[in-house]
């Protein structure tokens, strides 16, 4: 099962948030997921990221690949640096 880490859209028309949830790559958008890791409100001045920083290492860790945008908010938040210190680390 290949785990991703991505964007499912909430809120009314035109006027969205999103989700940052971990699903299966088989999953549709606004489908089925394992679970939510934070949220993104791009409609704010400056946009509003909530990223929990441990279940993201740690689906991270379990081989979860997250997609271009998420990956972008992750490296903004500093979730990525961390991701690859520890990976660094471990070898």
């Amino acid at each position: 099962m290949a785990v991703k880490i991505r964007l499912n859209r909430m809120g009314a028309k035109k006027n969205p948030f999103y989700r940052i949830v971990v699903a299966d790559s088989r999953a549709p958008r606004d489908g089925r997921f394992i679970e939510i890791i934070g949220n993104y409100d791009s409609t704010q001045e400056p946009a509003v990221i909530n990223i929990n920083e441990e279940k993201a290492l740690e689906w991270m860790g379990k081989g979860a690949q997250p997609t271009d945008t998420v990956r972008s908010l992750l490296k903004k938040q500093g979730v990525m640096a961390k991701f690859d210190e520890a990976k660094r680390a471990k070898q």
